[in-house]
């Protein structure tokens, strides 16, 4: 693991940054996440599409069937989408019955989202099409890999999460 963060990846031996070259764009990580999540995302549309579903609003549905009650920015977030873009996504499927609008109890001014058990019924039809993309991005890889590929990605968002907070430890160089 040093030689991720100390030799090639951090500086080389007389003190300069390694070249992307060195590196490579197959050992690059931002390059292969990138990578796959572009790859995952066509073949996510295309099997979409055969249901009439866009991702933003599979996105939406399947993030509304977990967490009830969330407004459009916190959807947007969850979803990682442009506010904007959610916005006319959830009029649509307000529009299909999918969601409905709500005022909060406590301040009119918020509207939560809610999915309907029509939109339940929509993300239930592809669900199983959802899985089987997600079983075959995993096949060949054991549990015990899945969680660490799991436990790394959530140090990885914890590092950029403190570097767009401007919290500068996450430069330090992590303990083996």
């Amino acid at each position: 693991m040093a030689k991720y963060f100390m030799g090639s990846l951090r500086q080389t031996g007389d003190g300069r940054l390694p070249s992307l070259g060195e590196i490579g764009l197959n050992q690059f990580a931002p390059y292969l996440i990138n990578r796959l999540s572009a790859s995952y995302n066509a073949h996510l549309q295309d099997v979409l599409k055969s249901n009439g579903m866009t991702t933003a609003k599979m996105r939406a549905l399947s993030i509304l069937t977990i967490s009830p009650s969330l407004t459009v920015n916190e959807l947007a977030y969850l979803a990682v989408v442009e506010q904007s873009t959610m916005s006319r996504t959830l009029d649509a499927l307000e529009g299909q019955g999918y969601v409905r609008r709500q005022s909060r109890s406590d301040d009119m001014r918020v509207r939560e989202l809610y999915i309907t058990d029509l939109g339940r019924a929509a993300f239930a039809e592809s669900w199983p099409l959802l899985y089987s993309l997600y079983a075959d991005l995993f096949e060949g890889v054991d549990a015990e890999e899945y969680d660490r590929f799991i436990d790394t990605m959530h140090k990885v968002l914890r590092n950029m999460h403190r570097r767009l907070e401007g919290d500068t430890t996450a430069d330090e160089v992590p303990a083996d």
